[in-house]
């Protein structure tokens, strides 16, 4: 049966948008070249989907039988930093084959600006002899997608919109105004394209000042925490963002001076943005360093302490682990010879170096038989006034818990 659309790509963007899709009653069908893994619905969140007449495909023809597509394979950053761009491009051949005229197709993946002209259009055209602007409409728009969060999501949230000429940017915009309630159009696809890398680029610089505030006021004795407090009552010019163990998630910074197709970026690198990266990818050490200090102060080696990591996600009450610190710093701990342990209600296998980590059953009967008790990431079931009671000692990364309950980052 045909599909008004088909998203294309079953992960952390495309399942979210199916489902607010299906929710609004458009007629969705879910693409994906092998099985979906993802985590971020529930199972009976997805039935609920299927109940209401969503369908996954392995199959390219049905892409062949829709009036819009979505693109939104996951793109990561390579070991050069640069993004990998091959799942955008085999989405892009496997819609290319069956595409028809006047279909709307539209990619949401994390993109620099360039991308959906410059690579994506082109397999489109050449995959399918029609071209885009005049026989199909291409347009960008920046996924916000804030997984787990309980007030905004797709249909009271603002969707940018760009396509690469204005009627493309007109169908898209009318595709999006059937899911949210307000659309907002910019000049183009790469104004659209730098909408992602402006916001994700805030978001990574703004933490990075944040993580060197908490590394200098516990030098100087201070309680970054209550500073937090107390600025974020400022009504303008403030808008709080916390330190934490490292930063995670799907949305990578990205700086110019990393990006192909430099004959149409400027030549300079965002000089911020890389400082931002280099302060963040620091945190998994400096929590390091705490962790072996306390253990020093309480007359404990880190070889052969024994270690239990509470909450290895990248997000509070999810169990998506994408960019989690958590990988990085039991593997430090590792290497300075500590026994590790792990606490997650949403993780029940982890693995470092390809190696199970043992699973805590019992949280407190843990943290009590811990020598160190590391909180990586706060999830709601955690009490931090009964941890730091059953904790030899408590490591809170996260500022989780009231001033003088434990060890703050």
């Amino acid at each position: 049966m045909p599909a008004d659309l088909a998203v294309i790509g079953l992960g952390h963007l495309g399942l979210p948008l199916a489902q607010a899709a299906v929710a609004a009653g458009i007629e969705t069908v879910g693409y994906e070249s092998g099985p979906v893994t993802d985590s971020t619905l529930s199972a009976a969140e997805i039935r609920r989907m299927s109940a209401a007449g969503f369908r996954v495909t392995t199959d390219p023809a049905e892409l062949g039988r829709v009036r819009t597509a979505v693109i939104c394979a996951p793109t990561r950053l390579g070991a050069d930093r640069a993004l990998d761009l091959s799942a955008v491009g085999g989405a892009g051949r496997a819609l290319a084959a069956r595409l028809r005229p006047h279909t709307t197709v539209i990619l949401e993946s994390a993109a620099h600006p360039g991308v959906t002209e410059d690579y994506l259009r082109p397999i489109l055209e050449e995959g399918s002899g029609l071209r885009a602007g005049r026989d199909f409409h291409l347009a960008y728009s920046p996924s916000r997608l804030d997984p787990g969060n309980r007030t905004h999501g797709i249909a009271n949230t603002p969707k940018v919109i760009g396509g690469l000429t204005p009627a493309c940017t007109e169908s898209a915009h009318a595709f999006y105004a059937r899911l949210t309630e307000k659309v907002v159009r910019a000049r183009g696809l790469r104004e659209a394209e730098t909408v992602q890398l402006l916001e994700t680029n805030y978001r990574h610089v703004n933490i990075a000042l944040m993580n060197e505030m908490a590394v200098l006021c516990h030098d100087l004795g201070v309680d970054l925490w209550d500073v937090i407090r107390c600025a974020e009552t400022k009504p303008y010019g403030f808008q709080a963002f916390r330190p934490g163990p490292g930063v995670g998630g799907h949305g990578v910074p990205l700086d110019p001076n990393y990006l192909p197709h430099t004959t149409r970026t400027p030549g300079h690198p965002l000089r911020m943005v890389g400082l931002a990266q280099e302060i963040n990818d620091r945190m998994p050490q400096y929590v390091i360093q705490r962790s072996a200090t306390l253990l020093n102060e309480h007359g404990k080696s880190a070889r052969g302490a024994r270690v239990l990591l509470l909450g290895v996600t990248y997000k509070p009450d999810l169990a998506d682990q994408e960019g989690s610190p958590a990988g990085e710093i039991a593997s430090r701990l590792i290497d300075l010879g500590a026994l590790i342990s792990y606490h997650d209600p949403y993780i029940t296998g982890w693995r470092v170096r390809d190696r199970p980590v043992p699973r805590a059953e019992s949280l407190y009967e843990a943290a009590a038989n811990a020598d160190l008790t590391i909180l990586l990431q706060h999830h709601r079931t955690y009490d931090m006034q009964a941890l730091a009671v059953k904790a030899q000692l408590l490591l809170d990364t996260r500022g989780a818990g009231p001033a003088g309950a434990a060890h703050r980052l």
